[in-house]
């Protein structure tokens, strides 16, 4: 553990109750944002989009299962992928748990990805999940959502991402090394193709049988989503983090089966 300055208790509780005034800030200002959220226009689905689940092939409002809201978070795992993102398989792992809380609220939650089903499937025993998780394969639902590129995309300098403009040239000029290179690898493609797949949530609402996009959010906007992130900011190192281009055999994050079975 990394060394840390030291006090007494007296300099503690002062510098604590200093943070809680900031932390009741953030609390309120958090609320307000919710309320935000929650007053977005929503915005009517016309395309029929078409999933493929474990009970069939399903349109977007088959995927609500019975309740009137659905949240659905965008799992990296495009066609390509033999196994899912170890960050999507890390922040997946609350979902579970979640899910039956949220069902009692009237909202299902899921997750969509490109992949065949099949290989989700196999994908999610691997993991001991039971969350419903949808193939939208050949389907335009992960490009609407900004979510899926192609290669033309990747190329232009104009992707869409996080609602603004990424240029991934030069990342991809710069060849396949780092922790980016090492994930693909981990999910058994190559670093263009992984970047292919990004990664976000939305949310729907189904009203008189209709279909309205109510919110997304991308990228860091799913950091408060993450559980485990949400413990970690609270542990004295925090997220225990290295520099993002150290190798990945330096890096913590796994899929909950990858880490060491003596820790």
């Amino acid at each position: 553990m990394a060394a840390h300055g030291s006090g007494t208790r007296e300099e503690w509780l002062a510098a604590r109750l200093e943070l809680l005034e900031d932390e009741k800030e953030l609390t309120r200002r958090s609320d307000e944002l919710a309320r935000r959220r929650q007053q977005l226009p929503w915005v009517r689905i016309e395309k029929e989009y078409r999933f493929e689940t474990e009970e069939g092939s399903a349109s977007l409002a088959d995927l609500f299962r019975g309740h009137s809201q659905l949240l659905i978070y965008h799992f990296m795992f495009g066609p390509e992928y033999e196994a899912g993102c170890p960050s999507c398989s890390s922040i997946a792992d609350g979902f579970d748990g979640f899910a039956v809380h949220l069902a009692n609220h009237d909202v299902t939650l899921g997750a969509v990805s490109r992949a065949p089903l099949e290989k989700l499937g196999a994908f999610k025993r691997r993991m001991g999940w039971s969350f419903p998780w949808a193939s939208s394969f050949g389907s335009d639902f992960n490009y609407d959502f900004g979510v899926s590129f192609t290669e033309e995309q990747q190329q232009s300098g104009g992707l869409e991402y996080n609602f603004g403009a990424v240029d991934m040239r030069p990342a991809l000029e710069a060849g396949s090394e780092g922790p980016i290179a090492d994930f693909a690898a981990r999910v058994g493609t190559d670093w263009a193709t992984y970047t292919r797949e990004f990664w976000g949530m939305s949310a729907f609402a189904l009203s008189d049988d209709v279909v309205y996009h109510t919110y997304s959010s991308y990228s860091r906007g799913i950091d408060g989503l993450w559980g485990m992130y949400q413990w970690l900011d609270r542990a004295p190192q925090g997220r225990n983090e290295p520099e993002i281009n150290a190798p990945l055999a330096q890096r913590w994050i796994r899929r909950h089966d990858e880490y060491e079975s003596d820790v």
